[in-house]
């Protein structure tokens, strides 16, 4: 990003003609889409267990599932959005949604509960961040930090809304209307957001800067620092995935009541909103490599803090708003991450094979801590190892520098263009 896109960027000047309709939309469906189909589920999961007699081990990798799917459908939609625009692949999975959470609702065992979790991992694809993010960077460029950070603003209050209301219907209702509750509260907001909001023109992609010219996605695909930058982000969506599915049960193995723990969640959906409104600022004043770094490292230490603090609730609290507001950070990283080094042409693409191994370690990390619990001694242990994750995360950051402008070449000695100024 050059000098003048990153004050651009911070001030929010640029083209006033944009649809303006987008961003409240977006705002309005991040909010409601994270919080019925993600956040929701922390929340649930401790009582459909109890009323099932599911393992816990066996819902929560159902739910990795529709994680996992979503890492790899992520890269088609990243394609399409890129040619198409995102109404159609957006309001798609709006309805996907619904339909996939009232199949969780009423699924009467494990095989159909999983194929629920399925058809929403399709929709988290087509819905969440990535497709947003694709939609305000080229309708945004090259405001696109103010426009992202207004969406992730909004994005963070999910867990604050919807990780206490959903334990307010739960303290009055089954777990499974709850869900058609929320599902029903899902199909009014999105859906006619998507269909309505998004129909502005999509504009052609931009020419390349300079620094890139001659570049191709898959050059820059198979350069050191996308490799590097793709390890550095994977092994961190681990540790915050991780952390947020296993706040719960790690304040419930504590003492603290569902009400208790779920407020704890919501309060660091409210960090992640608080740490966002920083992130502009954070971007001017560092390098792409410095930030990344810091950030993950900062993680690291937020969740080796939860692991040894077993009190009093207000630090707890305390503690979940600092780790919201370093995944708040960390959101907006990865949504910069591939302008801030290659610019905005191939984004859609380049994103999805991004978020690929990093919602791929996203999926896998809330089996993982919930498998690991029992054999490492308890949830403060899950959180210790989740912070030795966060410091090699760290040390890989350190190598996912762009190349400097002078640097042609990639590894195979073609003509690259990897670099961007930090």
């Amino acid at each position: 990003m050059t000098e003048t896109d990153a004050r651009g960027a911070a001030t929010g000047t640029g083209d006033r003609s944009r649809p303006r309709g987008v961003l409240p939309a977006l705002c309005a469906t991040q909010v409601t889409s994270w919080g019925v189909v993600f956040y929701a589920f922390p929340v649930l999961n401790p009582q459909i267990t109890e009323n099932t007699g599911w393992p816990p081990g066996a819902t929560t990798a159902a739910f990795s599932l529709a994680l996992l799917i979503s890492a790899f459908a992520g890269i088609r939609v990243g394609r399409i959005i890129d040619h198409r625009g995102p109404r159609t692949v957006m309001t798609a999975g709006s309805v996907l949604g619904v339909l996939s959470i009232l199949v969780v609702a009423a699924a009467p065992n494990l095989p159909l509960f999983a194929s629920g979790w399925a058809l929403a991992g399709f929709a988290m694809a087509a819905t969440f961040y990535q497709p947003a993010f694709a939609a305000v960077t080229r309708w945004w460029a090259p405001d696109h930090v103010r426009a992202l950070t207004i969406v992730t603003l909004a994005g963070g209050l999910a867990s604050t809304l919807f990780a206490p209301l959903t334990a307010a219907l739960a303290g009055h209702l089954s777990w499974r209307m709850t869900y058609t509750v929320l599902a029903v509260l899902l199909a009014v907001v999105t859906i006619p957001a998507h269909a309505l909001a998004l129909r502005a023109p999509w504009p052609p992609a931009p020419s390349p800067p300079k620094i890139h010219a001659g570049q191709s996605a898959r050059t820059a695909a198979h350069s050191r620092p996308f490799r590097m930058l793709a390890v550095a982000l994977t092994l961190s969506a681990f540790t915050v995935s991780a952390v947020v599915v296993a706040l719960v049960p790690l304040l419930l193995e504590r003492g603290y009541s569902t009400s208790e723990a779920a407020w704890a969640l919501g309060l660091g959906g409210a960090g992640q909103t608080l740490g966002r409104t920083l992130y502009a600022s954070l971007a001017r004043r560092t390098g792409v490599t410095a930030r990344t770094t810091t950030l993950i490292a900062l993680g690291g230490l937020t969740t080796a803090a939860l692991a040894l603090s077993p009190g009093p609730y207000g630090l707890l609290i305390a503690l979940s708003i600092a780790a919201g507001m370093v995944r708040g950070n960390l959101t907006l990283l990865q949504a910069t991450a591939i302008t801030d080094r290659w610019g905005t042409t191939h984004y859609g693409r380049l994103s999805g094979l991004l978020a690929a191994p990093t919602t791929t370690a996203s999926a896998l990390a809330p089996f993982a801590g919930a498998a690991l619990a029992i054999p490492l001694g308890g949830y403060p242990h899950v959180f210790g190892a989740l912070a030795a994750v966060s410091s090699l995360a760290s040390a890989a950051a350190l190598r996912a520098a762009p190349y400097p402008p002078r640097h042609q070449a990639d590894e195979t000695g073609r003509t690259s263009g990897d670099s961007a100024p930090t």
